[in-house]
């Protein structure tokens, strides 16, 4: 026989209790558990602070997620340094705002083994959901331990292979033929690329449209003028060192997959007496907003920030609200934006590209 005593469970918390103690109706407890509307970020706290400290599970947790909300999200970025990066984060912790959500960032430096850290931390913090601008192609523990965590994932810019998980981005196959179309239009055969790390899906996708559609115009892009690096100028800088050291082989134009590498290399060149576009064309992807100033004058195919950034937090708040609601793939538009950094006269040039966003797929 077993002495020891058993355990008397703890009585249920109702809503009702919750709502006496925090002097509020039930129908506020009941809006702040089911992710609705109406309710101010203070307001929202101290409810899921009493429920907690109560022991209150709502129908909502209960059924679905087995734990409470804390009305957190997870932001994992490769870092704040990559301008795209800091924008997609502050559009994406203006949204969370507007519903009560509170959000933790957290940067990887693009290395897998933070990436994993970062999941296991987020995970322990009980974060709702997370969204990812720094996942990697083939991304099993990150991924795997926030779907242990039942905790919902939305990839923005960047998908993983095989990964419950919805996903926010642009054509990027499309978009890199566009401007690589274009630059080979200027009449120039002699072409390098520079992207981000291949392990990115958005970095790797775009070298290989870059690629083929040179191919496909009769143009060959050598091996060593294919250069990976990290999605910041000084990985630009470091991408113009390796390019243009030789004065007698350099390339005519350098198409990249990013805004911060192509000012990186634009910078590295001016430095060193190459003008631009005189000597070389650079062109970027990205599209954000100083890039395309007057001053910089950068060609560059233009994501939608807010629209990307907003679309995953709507996502992933779908799911935090309904768990059982399918993952979705939304294609954002983008278009090519024509500066000067190519060569172009863009008051007199006419012709921008432009994609319609598809249909929302599930």
């Amino acid at each position: 026989m077993d002495d020891r005593q058993t355990a008397k469970p703890r009585p249920r918390v109702s809503a009702a209790q919750v709502a006496r103690a925090c002097g509020v109706s039930t129908a506020t407890v009941s809006y702040v558990f089911n992710g609705k509307q109406g309710v101010s970020a203070t307001v929202r706290r101290q409810v899921i602070e009493t429920a907690n400290d109560l022991g209150y599970r709502s129908p909502l947790t209960t059924a679905q997620h087995n734990r409470t909300l804390t009305r957190v999200i997870g932001l994992i970025v490769p870092s704040m340094v990559n301008y795209m990066h800091m924008h997609w984060a502050q559009e994406i912790i203006e949204a969370a705002d507007a519903e009560g959500f509170d959000v933790f960032v957290a940067t990887t430096g693009d290395d897998p083994e933070r990436l994993a850290h970062v999941a296991t931390t987020m995970a322990a913090r009980g974060v709702d959901g997370v969204i990812s601008t720094g996942g990697m192609r083939l991304d099993a523990r990150a991924h795997g331990t926030l779907s242990a965590a039942r905790i919902p994932v939305v990839n923005l810019s960047r998908s993983v292979e095989h990964a419950d998980a919805s996903f926010i981005g642009i054509d990027d196959a499309q978009a890199a033929r566009e401007l690589m179309t274009h630059v080979l239009g200027h009449g120039v055969d002699r072409v390098a690329t520079v992207i981000g790390p291949r392990f990115s899906t958005a970095s790797a996708t775009r070298e290989h449209s870059f690629i083929t559609t040179a191919a496909e115009h009769g143009i060959t892009i050598p091996g060593r003028w294919r250069v990976s690096t990290r999605l910041n100028r000084n990985g630009g800088r470091i991408a113009a060192e390796e390019l243009l050291a030789d004065p007698h082989d350099r390339p005519q134009a350098i198409v990249c997959g990013s805004d911060e590498v192509a000012l990186g290399i634009i910078e590295h060149s001016l430095v060193a007496g190459i003008d631009i576009p005189d000597d070389l064309i650079v062109v970027g992807s990205d599209g954000l907003a100083r890039s395309r100033s007057p001053l910089l004058g950068l060609t560059t195919i233009v994501q939608p920030v807010a629209e990307m950034a907003r679309s995953a937090f709507t996502v992933l708040l779908e799911r935090i609200a309904d768990p059982s609601t399918p993952t979705r793939t939304v294609i954002c538009p983008h278009r090519l934006h024509i500066g000067t950094s190519c060569g172009c006269h863009p008051e007199t040039f006419n012709s921008l590209t432009t994609r319609r966003p598809d249909t929302l797929q599930p």
